[in-house]
């Protein structure tokens, strides 16, 4: 192994840092390099999203994640590619955040991505360079996935002629530097002494709150994973208890805030299901892994079961409220608010609303219209031939009901008179899978997700 340090010769400006993968993680992982003064390469195969970091025509959501990227290029400390080797030879450490992909028919894990950047790190990769993986894994893929394929691309020996690292992203989308800078710790492993060693150098210098050291690689996989998974399943209990308390007559809202005053209690807020490409995959990689060593996680299969079928409940809850106001799904004008997976994000992997505006679509809804304020193209609403829109009042003028499934900013800002309103319709119905419309003036056509009918 060579004598340099990778983390010194990164912070002394003699190299730059790699990163592979300039998603929501990588973005927000350059802009806190960049922001510590370090010269960042970023590398992405998708010209269209290059061309537009470029032409400052890319679409951020976080204002400072903005400013440092711009700020970068402008100072010429950021530079940018589809190829990646073009800059590989400048930096001594390198970054990868595309993910490893499930099959959501098979449930089956992808790695081709992983293999296909590693190959591309493997061949620029040179002696004493350091390597660290930031995506969110199975347990054992650091190990058993990228580091063969690196090995073997490169013709060099991982703990021997470089470093390799795991660190998994922890961010939230709306506030993801800030998680990287202050919120959270950064989790580190390495796969030796001297890997983790670096990579606790490395990201202590980045992160204020510091580093946690995990005791191996796989460790550090599996942490990352119980975080989306406690979540899951929390959600999972909240959706059960919400629907529960409709049966009882209730109003969770109103259960829930009683029930966390407790310190030991932290129920979640319930919704439409689980989306985006986190949550909803963590517990798969969690159940192939565990199931190929003869054990199955029940809880968190009857979690994901539970979460995946939610969007059918909001539906089957949805067409009762309109049969008790002598509406059918098939006569209706439906107006849908946010298709987002969650709010204020633009992000709408695996997002409910479609399934939702799909079992619509199959309940013979003929004419129905989603609204998002951050969303300007969704393949599966195209797919589906429902058209999508930026505009509020074109998404609910003429509508006979409206379902709410995203918590952004701009629906919470929402009364039931604003609806009404918009619509033009004073008998429009509306359901609040979410619970962001205020009622105002005790409006008696709106239903929400957990509270007594």
């Amino acid at each position: 192994m060579s004598a340099s340090d990778p983390v010194d010769r990164v912070f002394e400006g003699e190299c730059g840092v790699l990163i592979l993968g300039l998603g929501y993680v990588g973005l927000a992982l350059a802009a806190a390099y960049l922001r510590k003064g370090l010269r960042v390469y970023g590398v992405d195969k998708n010209p269209d999203r290059i061309k537009a970091l470029h032409t400052r025509t890319h679409k951020f959501l976080e204002k400072k994640v903005e400013e440092a990227i711009y700020g970068g290029l402008e100072k010429g400390v950021l530079s940018l590619t589809t190829n990646s080797l073009e800059f590989s030879s400048s930096a001594c450490v390198k970054v990868i955040t595309v993910p490893v992909h499930l099959d959501w028919l098979t449930k089956e894990i992808d790695y081709s991505s992983l293999v296909e950047v590693g190959e591309s790190v493997g061949n620029g990769l040179r002696e004493g360079d350091l390597v660290i993986l930031e995506s969110s894994v199975p347990p054992g893929t650091t190990e058993s996935v990228l580091k063969p394929v690196l090995e073997r691309v490169s013709g060099l020996v991982a703990g021997e002629d470089f470093y390799l690292a795991y660190s998994p992203e922890r961010i939230y989308v709306g506030h993801s530097l800030e998680d990287i800078e202050i919120n959270y710790p950064k989790i580190v492993s390495g796969m030796n002494e001297a890997s983790a060693e670096l990579a606790t150098k490395f990201y202590s210098r980045i992160s204020s709150r510091g580093v946690i050291r995990l005791s191996s690689i796989k460790t550090a996989e599996f942490s990352k994973l119980a975080e989306g998974v406690y979540r899951d399943v929390n959600i999972a209990l909240s959706n059960e208890l919400a629907m529960l308390s409709e049966v009882l007559g209730l109003n969770y809202y109103e259960v829930r805030e009683a029930a966390n005053s407790q310190p030991y209690c932290h129920l979640h807020l319930p919704g439409p299901g689980v989306g985006g490409p986190c949550i909803p995959v963590y517990p798969y990689f969690i159940i192939n892994v565990s199931t190929s060593k003869g054990y199955m996680p029940r809880l968190i299969h009857l979690a994901r079961n539970a979460n995946e079928n939610m969007p059918y409940e909001i539906l089957k809850r949805f067409e009762k409220f309109l049969r008790a106001h002598g509406m059918k799904i098939s006569d209706s004008r439906v107006g849908v608010l946010g298709v987002a997976f969650r709010g204020d994000t633009d992000d709408t992997r695996l997002s409910p609303t479609h399934d939702f505006t799909a079992l619509l679509r199959a309940r013979g809804c003929k004419d129905v219209v989603v609204h998002d304020p951050l969303v300007t193209r969704d393949e599966t609403l195209n797919q589906l031939g429902v058209p999508l829109t930026q505009d509020l009042q074109a998404a609910l003028e003429g509508r006979d009901a409206v379902a709410v499934l995203t918590k952004h900013t701009e629906y919470r800002k929402l009364t039931t008179e604003d609806v009404v309103r918009l619509s033009k319709n004073p008998d429009i119905l509306i359901y609040d899978s979410v619970n962001v419309i205020t009622n105002k003036n005790r409006y008696t056509r709106i239903e929400k997700l957990g509270t007594k009918t």
